[in-house]
């Protein structure tokens, strides 16, 4: 897990490794102070020796300037390294992320993804930047001081020792015991993300249904959980801060005590007692910087091992060894093929399919809700695998195929795709990065999107806020429509993706497609009889099955539940409809 996230240090590797140095030369400046400082008092003052104490003084000044410059280069570097670390990790589980399956992201929803690229990875930042500056700064400034004190009196700096062993104590039952609740504290802030995430997302449902006191209500409740959290740690954290005050405190005054009488006895000068309480300040002081460390380091801790998730997540859809290039035409064949979503479920969302489709072939698809319509066609493309069985696609195993050469070839438009945030042009040319001007054009005009584009101002070089907000439903599927035909792929589903379209726009956009791509397969699944009713082969899906497969007359015939929709679309059987069970 550290491994993991190590490797993402890359290129700031040397100024990480670098900075323990430059806290290391910061200590010794530290601790050279006191020594000087001592000296002056027992030789320059109480010898009145002016002279002694401006050169004394003088390079004190010229050790704490030297110390001013390695603690300035060891808090830049160590800032260059934990954010270019942070960036790194972004990257990194940015990049992981396209390359997951949709298995895999059915595996962390979209929250929690959110959460680790932004405040796990800031968690990780900061607690990487406190550990490479304190990790020899702190340790090294507590030996020293120790050895130093034991040099002047080894009887006043047991004193020291017996502090920070009890003190030490003391920190690791309450980190302990805060250690449990930081640990779930981002799990809360993933509920936190969820509910803002649905809320902006599905701002007009909220308004339309006025939900705002209950989302409201929901996100306070969210919120409340981390407060909640949060305090519970953090109220064990700040018992650490009285009791080291109380600590450092009860040492000066054993100190200031003891040593007090040692000068009398002539054990110990006036200079040395000054060294020492400057060394007391510095022991304990590094000895609160390491509990804060180690406060970071357990706050960080979940941070990390759910960053490396996503980092070690490895796609459940790989290339072959030896992928096939191309994809020879669009005929697709299943094969006995069984699918579920999950490997323990009891029940497969596809059962026994065996269809063998022509390249070139026009299918539609209907079926009730949750007959797996969509499951089947995303088998095509390989967003999933097939749980059992083969599907060939161009006359090859989908497994075969190298996955993006296959997604190239087989175009998806779905009933809510996604715009993004860009020009028409910009958004079209998703589908082909080097596609013209006129290319997008006519691939529009076969949409029937060039009606609306050319209303606009702006026209193609209109800007489509982020999720095409600013067009209606029925315009966002054209223009998803004509991006995927960009692609020119060997086959082209579309899944209910002209369902806020009317009714004339509908047989225009099929008239176009079969004009215009007679040799891609097209597959089209449907609520409307009329969308799919003229194409060459209908495919009727019940409960994860194929019930029909034939032609609008064949099924009119021979299917009861193809008869019973066409019947109730045509107002003959009112209450005929896909969801039906007899």
């Amino acid at each position: 897990m550290i491994r993991t996230i190590a490797k993402q240090l890359k290129e700031f590797r040397k100024t990480a490794l670098i900075t323990p140095v430059w806290m290391l030369g910061e200590v010794i400046c530290e601790m050279v102070i006191p020594i000087l400082m001592g000296r002056i008092v027992d030789r320059g003052v109480y010898g009145k020796d002016l002279g002694y104490i401006l050169k004394l003084g003088a390079l004190m000044a010229a050790v704490a300037a030297l110390g001013l410059v390695f603690g300035f280069l060891g808090s830049f570097f160590a800032s260059w390294s934990s954010a270019g670390l942070a960036r790194n990790l972004r990257k990194a589980m940015f990049d992981k992320i396209q390359t997951y399956s949709f298995s895999n992201i059915d595996h962390f929803s979209t929250s929690s993804l959110v959460t680790r690229l932004t405040t796990d990875v800031t968690n990780i930042q900061n607690a990487f930047n406190m550990l490479i500056r304190g990790a020899m700064r702190s340790p090294a400034m507590m030996i020293v001081a120790m050895t130093l004190s034991f040099m002047i009196s080894p009887k006043l700096a047991s004193i020291y020792l017996a502090a920070v062993i009890v003190l030490a104590v003391f920190l690791y039952f309450v980190m302990g015991s805060a250690n449990r609740y930081f640990k779930q504290v981002f799990e809360k802030y993933d509920k936190l993300n969820e509910s803002v995430q649905e809320n902006i997302s599905a701002i007009r449902v909220v308004k339309a249904y006025v939900r705002e006191d209950h989302e409201i209500s929901r996100f306070q409740k969210a919120a409340a959980n981390i407060y909640l959290m949060f305090c519970k740690a953090e109220l064990r954290v700040t018992a650490v801060s009285p009791v080291m005050s109380l600590v450092v405190y009860l040492c000066i005054l054993l100190i200031s005590w003891f040593g007090a009488h040692m000068i009398v006895a002539d054990e110990l000068t006036t200079g040395e007692l000054m060294s020492l309480l400057a060394y007391c300040m510095n022991i304990l002081s590094s000895l609160m910087f390491l509990a804060m460390i180690f406060v970071m380091m357990t706050m960080a801790e979940a941070s990390v091992r759910r960053t490396a998730e996503v980092i070690r997540e490895e796609s459940s859809i790989q290339n072959p060894e030896d992928p096939v290039m191309e994809v020879a035409d669009g005929s697709i064949r299943f094969d006995h093929v069984n699918f579920s979503y999950r490997e323990d479920a009891r029940e497969m969302v596809l059962k026994d399919i065996c269809l063998d489709i022509h390249s070139g072939e026009s299918i539609g698809i209907i079926g009730g809700t949750g007959s797996a319509k969509s499951s089947l066609v995303n088998l095509i493309s390989r967003l999933y695998d097939v749980s059992s069985g083969t599907l060939y696609v161009g006359g090859k195993d989908v497994r075969e195929y190298d996955v993006e050469t296959l997604r190239n070839s087989v175009s998806v438009v779905l009933q809510k795709n996604v715009l993004f945030s860009g020009t028409i042009y910009e958004n079209l040319r998703w589908g082909d990065k080097n596609a013209t001007d006129e290319d997008c054009r006519k691939a529009c005009a076969i949409a029937c999107a060039d009606e609306f584009i050319e209303k606009m101002p702006d026209g193609y070089d209109t800007y489509i806020e982020q999720g095409g907000t600013n067009v209606s439903g029925g315009q966002r599927q054209r223009l998803c429509i004509a991006r995927a035909l960009l692609k020119k792929p060997k086959v082209i589903i579309f899944d209910d993706s002209t369902s806020a379209v009317d009714t004339a726009t509908d047989a225009k956009i099929r008239k176009g497609l079969a004009e215009n791509i007679p040799d891609t397969t097209r597959i089209v699944i449907a609520q409307r009889i009329s969308s799919v009713q003229d194409l060459d082969r209908i495919i009727v899906m019940e409960d994860g099955r194929i019930d029909g497969f034939g032609t609008h007359e064949e099924l009119l015939e021979n299917n009861q539940i193809y008869r019973e929709v066409y019947e109730s679309q045509n107002g003959a059987a009112a209450d005929a409809d896909f969801d039906r069970k007899d």
